[in-house]
């Protein structure tokens, strides 16, 4: 049969009746002079009619397989259709046009035998980009845009592909401050490739729009200056001039904020910081980390944080009735916001509808809102908990920590009368629940029970919001997962008053290679290398299959370290902590072992520096350490106990004293530390909590069982009896950046004190283990060196008591046994990431050491300031930098970068 074009026609009519605007149209000029007379029946028929499918054609098409289409159309050989009423083509055409493929869709009756009916489907397809030019912009900004836009070659375009295009470059330079770019999209045949095109995108960027001021009116309660803190993506431009701008607004001239000269000396606006920047703003604006570029998104979500501000002083009907931008004569953005503050409100009477747990006087304690302070919903929602934080405080933390998970409290206002507003809070206490089913997931390589034993949430036990929180930070400080990916989901089970608990962790490598080496003129080779496991498994060391590369997943740690100075400095170094001794309490069980040697020379006749074996110092020590965690005060207090063995072999060694330069001195001791550490969550970079440690460390009095004992019988066997008190404090200051709680300003306050005492007033003070304040704390020698390094950024090592200090004093003169630090810092964190932690830091310390009691003076300290970066790594640990400058280096006449000093910090923070 003579295939019909004529029925096209009618399928065209069919899909537009079914389908509204389809785009399947017939080239009438094709139609041919005779039709088949049975296929015109079917078009022509007035009664439905069943047919069946009995084959089809797909036509037009060379990129893509024809049974794919034929899938993708929904209609296949069999299929039954009724015609007229039926909806199989219709649908076939929508489902092919939907695929954005092909600019047209027709559908053909070619044959009919019987009641099969023979049917083509004739596409055209769209051509397919062969290559695409962004045109009137920069190279570097066309290299970053071509991964924007979405445009891939051998891909068909379509109108969204080019409107998407289209719409991403305008938000590239939108986000820039061009708000008036533009683009402009042509097409072009490629001859090279049959139904292919080339698009060429010309972009023309505009004036980039930098915002020269934002003004508000209607502003009467609150003060501009105020308003314009609360636009944090919206800055105004640097300004400098001697005249300020005259620009009229369309709402009229602006006063609020603006301070006349002469109401600024009457009011003594020079003794306040706000009337003088006020003052100024007009003719002096000073903006150097802040951008001026406007950002439309920003832009409403600042004005929805100045409503917020408005609120939470009250004005809790504050709007944002009108604004206007427009541009002043140098083409910089002008933003006027007009407000109506409305009246100022204040909380009225407070009623508690619901509780049984606690009466009514104390939850009006707990919240803490009083009758005639400054209504603030943010603050209510807060007290109440219907905000939830960290820090608790608030009543609904009270309520869950005490297992009422099922809590609910919502505030009604009762009665709304002048500018007074009455609450009534109602409360759903609900059951006590209990904990049912615990479970954890994500732990690849860590055992379960190393995580489980850290929970604070038990089967069988109260629910308690608290020990959520705890459970959280203890599976953080152990430093094996990724602390942003920690997650906790209560599951309730409201039927039987139970809950369940779901922990999810993500495993991140905790283990440390400390790997260096170098050659230096007389030294010879230098090197270090040491590598920290911390998440061992010994009782699998012999388990073959349980090496991959080492056995892990105990929560053990291994450390080895071997260091070389070429001759003047070698150790050795070995330790093994079991953080759970026997496996059901916190007892941790430590034990290490060093060796070292250090040598000194002098210059030999060729004037290069030499080390001799005649003159140095061997150390050999080890010690165990047993730690307990105390239930009382609270379970943040720990009790460790050491006992500690350390011999010194001196060859004409003078580091220490004069007195004592050979021989070999024997060192045994025992240390008792209670430390109490709420610092969290994340051990790295915590951002509340504090840490605090008590220390004493004690020699037997061997002196006390002789007769009589010189000072060269008391090297021999060192007798002492030393202090240390280390506090320190993290404060969050402000509001979190974005989700992450961690991305905020945190101010770290530490006081740290060490004492050294005597039990004999005969014998000097050992040579031992006294106090070395100064420099970087590169090398924490403790246990190595023979006394403890204390860092002071900003200084050398001291050589005198004297702030005045002389640095070529001798080295008997490095060693206290007093003293005192103090340190600010203001740290901010750049990235939290488990794979990095960066922050940064501004610091202030003061710190001074003394030789004895007689000569102490805690007022008088060496000062010094400066900035810092730290780095953690996973793998290599943490990394340092500090500059800053030593106050009290500073001399008359002396250049201020003499007194300046640049220190580098490697694997821990020095103390």
């Amino acid at each position: 049969m003579q295939r019909s074009r004529t029925f096209s026609i009618f399928l065209l009519v069919f899909a537009s009746l079914t389908v509204g605007s389809l785009r399947a149209q017939v080239v009438t000029d094709t139609v041919p002079t005779s039709i088949d007379p049975e296929l015109e029946n079917i078009v022509t028929s007035k009664v439905p009619k069943e047919y069946y499918i009995g084959g089809i054609v797909v036509t037009g098409t060379k990129r893509y397989d024809q049974q794919l289409l034929i899938s993708i159309a929904g209609i296949n050989v069999g299929d039954k259709v009724m015609i007229p009423g039926g909806d199989n083509f219709s649908k076939a055409i929508i489902n092919l046009w939907n695929q954005h493929l092909f600019s047209n869709v027709q559908i053909f009756f070619t044959k009919l035998e019987g009641n099969k009916l023979f049917i083509e489907i004739q596409v055209s397809e769209r051509p397919a980009l062969s290559d695409f030019h962004i045109i009137g912009v920069r190279k570097a900004d066309q290299d970053e845009l071509k991964g924007k836009i979405g445009l891939i070659k051998g891909r068909v375009v379509t109108e969204n592909t080019k409107r998407t295009a289209e719409e991403a470059i305008k938000k590239f330079y939108t986000d820039k401050g061009f708000q008036s770019a533009s683009v402009r999209i042509e097409e072009a045949t490629d001859p090279a490739l049959p139904n292919s095109i080339v698009l060429n995108l010309y972009v023309e960027k505009g004036h980039k729009v930098r915002i020269d001021n934002v003004s508000f009116f209607g502003n009467d309660q609150v003060i501009e200056s105020k308003l314009k803190k609360q636009l944090k993506g919206t800055k105004e431009m640097t300004k400098f001039t001697l005249y300020a701008d005259t620009t009229q607004s369309p709402f009229g001239t602006n006063t609020s904020g603006k301070i006349l000269f002469k109401d600024y000396l009457r009011d003594a606006g020079f003794l306040s910081l706000t009337k003088t920047k006020e003052f100024l703003d007009p003719y002096f604006r000073f903006k150097l980390f802040s951008s001026a570029k406007f950002n439309e998104k920003k832009y409403e979500e600042d004005k929805e944080k100045v409503l917020e501000y408005y609120n939470s002083l009250g004005f809790r009907d504050a709007a944002i009735v009108d604004e206007k931008k427009y541009y002043n004569q140098k083409g910089n953005l002008r933003i006027d916001i007009k407000v109506d503050e409305g009246h100022r409100y204040y909380f009225g009477n407070v009623t508690w509808k619901g509780n049984t747990k606690f009466t009514d006087t104390v939850l009006t304690a707990m919240l803490g809102i009083s009758k005639g302070d400054i209504y603030n919903l943010e603050i209510l929602n807060k007290k109440l908990g219907k905000q939830m934080s960290q820090e608790g405080g608030d009543i609904s933390s009270y309520y869950m920590d005490d297992g009422y998970l099922f809590f609910r409290i919502e505030p009604v206002e009762t009665a709304v009368y002048n500018d007074t507003i009455d609450f009534e809070i109602r409360i759903q206490e609900g059951p006590q629940a209990t904990i049912k089913n615990v479970t954890i997931s994500g732990n690849e390589k860590t055992k379960e029970h190393v995580i489980r034993r850290e929970l604070r949430t038990l089967p069988g036990e109260k629910f308690s919001r608290q020990d959520l929180i705890r459970s959280q930070r203890e599976i953080a400080q152990l430093n094996f997962f990724n602390q942003e990916k920690i997650g906790i989901n209560p599951v309730p089970n409201p039927e039987d008053g139970t809950v369940d608990i779901h922990y999810s962790v993500e495993e991140k490598s905790s283990d440390q290679l400390e790997l260096s080496a170098g050659w230096g003129g007389g030294i010879g080779l230098t090197g270090t290398l040491g590598v920290s496991f911390n998440n061992f498994s010994i009782k699998n060391i012999l388990n073959k299959k349980a090496w991959d590369p080492l056995p892990t997943g105990d929560g053990q740690k291994l450390s080895m370290r071997i260091q070389s100075n070429g001759r003047a400095y070698q150790s050795y170094n070995f330790s093994f902590t079991e953080p759970w001794l026997g496996g059901k309490k916190r007892n941790s069980l430590t034990f290490s072992m060093y060796k070292s040697v250090f040598r000194t020379g002098g210059i030999d006749a060729s004037g290069r520096y030499f080390f001799s074996d005649t003159n140095r110092l061997k150390n050999f020590g080890a010690s165990i350490s047993l730690g307990k965690q105390l239930k009382w005060p609270d379970d943040f207090f720990t009790l460790v106990y050491s006992l500690s063995y350390t011999q010194y072999k001196l060859q004409n060694y003078t580091l220490f004293t004069q007195d004592f330069k050979n021989g070999t001195s024997n060192n045994l001791s025992i240390k008792v530390a209670l430390n109490r550490n709420s610092a969290g969550p994340n051990p790295i970079f915590p951002v509340s909590g504090s840490n605090f440690l008590l220390s004493g460390q004690f020699t037997p009095p061997y002196s006390l069982f002789k007769t009589s004992t010189t000072n060269q019988d008391a090297y021999k066997l060192p007798e002492f009896h030393k202090w240390r008190v280390n506090a320190e404090w993290f404060i969050p200051i402000g509001r979190p950046m974005g989700a992450d709680r961690s991305r905020q300003f945190v101010l770290r306050a530490a006081a740290k004190y060490g004492f050294m005492g005597r039990y004999n007033r005969d014998l000097d003070y050992s040579p031992f283990e006294r106090f070395q304040v100064g420099d970087a704390g590169l090398a924490n020698g403790s246990f190595i060196l023979g006394y403890d390094i204390i860092a002071h950024r900003g200084y050398p090592v001291y050589e005198s008591s004297d702030p005045k200090f002389n640095p070529d004093q001798q080295n008997a003169q490095r060693f206290f046994t007093i003293f005192n630090k103090y340190t600010l810092e203001m740290r901010y964190p750049f990235t939290t990431n488990p794979s990095s932690t960066i922050f940064g830091m501004v610091w202030f310390e003061a710190a001074n050491g003394w030789f004895d009691y007689k000569s102490y003076d805690p007022f008088r300290l060496r000062r010094s300031a400066g900035v810092g970066m730290r780095f953690f790594l996973p793998m290599f640990g943490l990394l340092g930098f500090d500059y800053g400058v030593g106050f009290d280096r500073v001399t008359q006449g002396g250049r201020l970068r003499d007194a300046t000093r640049f220190t580098f910090m490697l694997g821990y923070e020095p103390e």
